[in-house]
């Protein structure tokens, strides 16, 4: 069977600047991406992905002549998988409360698939209870329940590697060491939710750690850093400071002292030393943040709602960010003050002002950061960046002040 997940519009245009540069399926909330979360429950398979033409190269549709579309902002579950398992007929559909969960489609219909219900024959789904990422703020609210599922489907009848002495633990049971992972002289107290430590990963000396918490593969924890969880740490992520309730997508660093709470931090990201976000307003408010559905600042519901930091973003050393801040793709940002609370796609500058990143010196600066870590910076890449350095172009007001 060919399993494709599709991005539902209207929630892929909430979870920019996060969506520019991978399909909603692609998104990480607990240990896994929403996409790998689906092959490990679904098994054998063709897998692929409806996105947009731009994504599509990288992100390859590999349709056959029998489909099943999954909503890609839905986390899986035993019940979904089986009912998802049971569609067989062409346009046979799978819904909740009017949502299209997943359809199975023959060859002939991929092309004009839509999200319009009433063009299948659908069936209710019985499961009220599955994790839904609809905003981006969900990456890390919803991260605690996610990183325990995860940690359930990960561990499920394997044994963990042996807590090395030297450590101190509290609720072992619930520690899981993947194989080659180092832990060295530190506190791991997983009375309050899972802490999962990926293959090859490490968490240096003097390191506190609360779970729910995950440390994918080949990342690190810097010495003395003080985790509060729910947190993710994805692949190739190096940490230190404080954090609490942050997910790192991958190949990002925050290698230093600095507060990251509430937060979501995308790929290939740097932070500088002593970078800080506040994730609570001094009048305890209900925080709001940039919609580019909308257009405008949205109520979140949330008290406690820090940092959006899309993929490629960096910032300088003792940068500060103020509560439910959205930074876009590959922005740079330095200076003192804080910026401001919606900093576009490609910006270069801070709270004395922006200009425009512009491509050729963002992609010198691209490959010297991946060269870093022996991954190659493709012409694939270079197109996806570049139509997101267009699809942003509004947002700079700068250069349309300028012309």
């Amino acid at each position: 069977m060919h399993y494709l997940f599709f991005d539902p519009e209207i929630t892929r245009q909430n979870l920019l600047p996060f969506t520019f540069t991978r399909p909603v399926a692609n998104l990480r909330t607990g240990i896994l991406t929403i996409d790998q979360k689906w092959q490990k429950h679904l098994g054998e398979g063709i897998y692929g992905y409806k996105t947009q033409d731009y994504l599509q190269e990288k992100f390859q549709l590999n349709g056959g002549s029998h489909n099943i579309l999954i909503n890609g902002s839905i986390c899986p579950t035993p019940q979904l998988v089986k009912e998802i398992k049971h569609l067989s007929k062409n346009k046979e559909a799978l819904i909740y409360k009017g949502q299209l969960l997943a359809v199975f489609l023959d060859e002939a219909y991929l092309s004009s698939f839509s999200e319009d219900i009433s063009l299948y024959q659908c069936i209710e789904t019985l499961e009220e209870n599955f994790i839904q990422i609809n905003f981006c703020y969900d990456i890390f609210s919803k991260n605690g329940e996610a990183i325990e599922s995860d940690f359930e489907l990960l561990t499920a009848g394997r044994t963990s590697q042996p807590i090395p002495e030297g450590n101190q633990v509290l609720n072992p049971e619930r520690i899981f060491i993947e194989e080659g992972a180092k832990v060295l002289f530190s506190i791991l107290n997983a009375s309050t939710g899972s802490i999962y430590i990926g293959k090859n990963s490490e968490v240096m000396e003097g390191c506190k750690v609360r779970g729910p918490f995950a440390l994918c593969e080949d990342a690190g924890l810097k010495m003395d850093a003080k985790i509060y969880g729910p947190t993710t740490v994805g692949p190739h992520c190096k940490v230190g400071g404080e954090v609490n309730n942050a997910v790192f997508y991958a190949y990002s660093n925050k290698g230093h002292d600095g507060f990251v709470g509430n937060a979501v931090i995308g790929e290939w990201v740097n932070m500088g030393a002593d970078t800080n976000n506040s994730n609570l307003k001094n009048t305890y408010d209900e925080v709001k943040l940039w919609s580019y559905r909308t257009n405008k600042f949205e109520k979140t519901g949330l008290t406690f709602c820090g940092l959006m930091l899309a993929d490629h973003a960096k910032c300088g050393i003792n940068t500060m960010f103020n509560t439910g801040t959205v930074v876009g793709v590959g922005a740079n940002i330095f200076g003192s003050g804080f910026p401001r609370n919606f900093v576009p796609s490609f910006s270069w500058g801070g709270a004395q002002g922006f200009e425009t990143f512009v491509l050729s010196k963002f992609y010198k600066t691209a490959e010297a950061v991946y060269k870093r870590r022996s991954v190659p910076f493709t012409e694939i890449d270079k197109a996806i960046l570049k139509e997101v350095f267009e699809q942003s172009k509004p947002y700079r007001f700068w250069e349309q002040n300028a012309s």
